[in-house]
């Protein structure tokens, strides 16, 4: 059985500090970890509660049925990878994909990128070991650093001031972006057009990269383009990230002048990961009082019972669009394992939104020691993902990807076949591979034909 939901009597930012936090990095200097935290407390928030309602309402749609959420990003963002050109190329197939996904699917997508703030990660192990040196483990870039040294892999609290102006940097540039003319329905179209013509599978996905063609060019003659309404030009992009550095999230979390309410204003999403969504454990504790969306990782291993018991505790108002459900499982897990989670969530008249990331069930290392994924068992498990949904009579919501802009070399296949070979290229993250830009078009071209079935 699982444990119990606390019963405590009141939330306040900060009484997840009464439970268990785990994945929490152990800073060896607490007056330089107390002293970044309130410096930290001081800075601007980095969004605001219009905006996280907003975003709110546009995932009730979702919830409903009447939308699609592309969430995507990359796995860690980092210190020495960050740029203008990077912030670029990752809004780039974040929009090439969403009109891909909007147009098969006649409805709104919803664009959430694992941007401006995705910066700590879980670990298996506390501690790595390399021949007779052990170290810390790395947390992502707001922790210590990757390089396999003492000094490096030391915990700095000091990178939390760092990710919150980098995340400030970012958040600015990408409203600049959205709103300034890169998301012109045209523009974007013509970047998936390019795409379409020097690819392997070029006719597959013309037909489709065609008839949004023809529709906006139909738009045009009608007098409707980007001049006669701006809106062709504009979109909505938010920002999430996993809530795994519990000082640095209270840090950000500040309380509405007009509605009363707690906000998270680190990011318009937060969602917990599988290491941490324990009943009895500080993040379950600190999530379910922000007014926030959230998300919830749901691996193989949770039950029917345990799951809903999450659901209780982080959306016991049952509003749609407040809480999203992660599936995770595995292209050779998820056709048995969510089938009975889909039909006991159902069953209890919860509203939530269901996603799939077919990322993390389907990470392997390859002969040549990579850690990596293999394009056709992520489709795979996105295509179980719609075909339990629907034979629950469920809306499959939304997919979840870690991926990037870049041309990297980090996740097998596709139709450009990277191969085991090509692993040692162009991989450079982190920590988990992530999908590369031809991949992830490719991804949105096989995703439409399922919207579109």
């Amino acid at each position: 059985m699982p444990p119990s939901i606390p019963q405590a009597t009141s939330w306040s930012p900060g009484s997840w500090q009464h439970l268990t936090a785990a994945q929490q990095p152990q800073y060896p200097d607490s007056q330089a970890l107390n002293a970044a935290i309130a410096q930290v407390a001081g800075q601007p928030p980095l969004v605001f509660a219009k905006e996280i309602e907003q975003l709110k309402q546009s995932l009730g749609a979702v919830a409903n049925g009447e939308a699609f959420l592309l969430q995507g990003g990359d796995c860690a963002e980092s210190f020495r990878d960050f740029s203008a050109n990077h912030i670029r190329d990752t809004l780039k197939v974040i929009l090439q994909m969403a009109i891909v996904l909007t147009y098969a699917g006649r409805a709104p997508v919803v664009k959430l990128g694992r941007i401006a703030g995705q910066f700590a990660k879980p670990r298996s192990a506390n501690t790595e070991t390399r021949g007779e040196q052990t170290l810390d483990s790395f947390r992502g870039d707001i922790v210590n650093a990757s390089e396999f040294e003492a000094s490096a892999r030391r915990p700095d609290p000091g990178r939390m001031l760092q990710a919150y102006h980098q995340s400030t940097a970012t958040l600015n540039l990408l409203r600049a972006m959205v709103q300034g003319g890169m998301a012109d329905l045209h523009q974007v179209n013509q970047w998936n057009l390019d795409f379409v013509q020097g690819n392997e599978q070029c006719a597959r996905y013309q037909q489709l990269a065609g008839q949004i063609q023809d529709t906006l060019d139909f738009m045009e003659v009608c007098g409707i383009d980007s001049a006669s309404h701006p809106a062709l030009a504009r979109t909505e992009l938010y920002t999430s990230h996993e809530a795994l550095l519990l000082n640095y999230e209270q840090a950000l979390t500040r309380r509405d002048s007009l509605s009363g309410n707690w906000y998270n204003c680190s990011a318009h999403m937060l969602w917990i990961g599988e290491r941490t969504r324990q009943l009895d454990g500080a993040h379950v504790e600190y999530m379910r009082g922000i007014g926030n969306p959230i998300g919830v990782k749901v691996g193989p291993a949770i039950g029917a019972d345990e799951l809903l018991r999450l659901i209780d505790a982080l959306n016991p108002e049952n509003i749609p669009g407040k809480l999203t459900l992660i599936t995770r499982m595995g292209a050779d897990t998820l056709a048995e394992k969510l089938p009975p989670l889909a039909r006991a969530v159902a069953g209890e008249g919860h509203k939530v939104i269901w996603s799939s990331d077919p990322m993390h069930g389907n990470t392997v290392t390859a002969g040549n020691g990579y850690k990596t994924r293999s394009f056709d068992k992520i489709f795979t498990e996105i295509q179980q993902f719609f075909g339990v949904l629907r034979a629950e009579n469920l809306h499959p919501g939304g997919v979840h990807l870690e991926m990037t802009g870049a041309h990297v070399t980090e996740c097998l296949g596709g139709s450009y076949a990277v191969s085991e070979a090509d692993l040692e290229q162009c991989y450079r993250s982190q920590c988990d591979p992530r999908l590369n830009a031809q991949q992830v078009l490719e991804l949105a071209f096989n995703i439409a034909e399922l919207l579109r079935a």
